[in-house]
């Protein structure tokens, strides 16, 4: 089995990035983790990538004049690693049409609700002042708009009485830290070969 080079982007600690990472050590799963960017400094993914023998570089974004010109090293970055699929695992960054367009249908994401509800920020709370019954986590492709994309893979979990944003937030991470590697293995298979960019 041929298995696709994976790119992660993180911004903090990648609790989800680790997740991929657990996964992705037997020879079996579909993605080998080849390169984790962070865009924050001293962001503790860089480190926990590391730990686990993948290469890890940090692009600040703050030193570039603009989003073009810091998605275009992040791009090159990306292409120097020979990267065919990128997941996004609380990488706190809104990308561009240019960027998106580059890794259409090669570009996974996880966001904390049972999209298309509560797209963007606040879910938990949102989902609690909704009355909700249940919330939870999905996997979806990335489009050019936020939180668009075609879903892959959903999990559920219950809204209890008493819950507030962070009990329930935590609840909802041990739902993404088991759907992620799960969908991004059924993402990998969707993909036929590896790109030539």
């Amino acid at each position: 089995m041929t298995r696709l080079n994976l790119g992660i982007l993180i911004s903090g600690r990648g609790s989800n990035m680790e997740s991929l990472l657990n996964a992705s050590v037997g020879e079996a799963y579909p993605a080998k983790p080849r390169l984790v960017i962070a865009n924050k400094e001293g962001a503790p993914g860089l480190e926990t990538a590391r730990r686990f023998g993948v290469e890890a570089a940090l692009i600040p974004h703050k030193q570039y004049n603009d989003r073009r010109a810091f998605e275009e090293a992040l791009h090159e970055t990306l292409t120097q690693h020979e990267i065919d699929i990128i997941a996004l695992a609380g990488f706190m960054r809104v990308l561009t049409p240019w960027f998106v367009g580059k890794w259409e249908g090669r570009m996974v994401n996880i966001h904390p609700s049972l999209l298309p509800a509560y797209p963007g920020l606040d879910t938990h709370a949102r989902a609690i002042e909704a009355g909700d019954s249940e919330a939870g986590c999905t996997v979806h492709w990335v489009s050019e708009g936020v939180d668009e994309g075609a879903i892959i893979g959903q999990s559920r979990v219950p809204v209890k009485a008493g819950d507030t944003p962070d009990s329930l937030a935590a609840r909802v991470l041990i739902a993404e830290h088991e759907l992620y590697p799960r969908a991004l293995a059924d993402a990998c298979r969707m993909i036929t070969a590896p790109s030539v960019r």
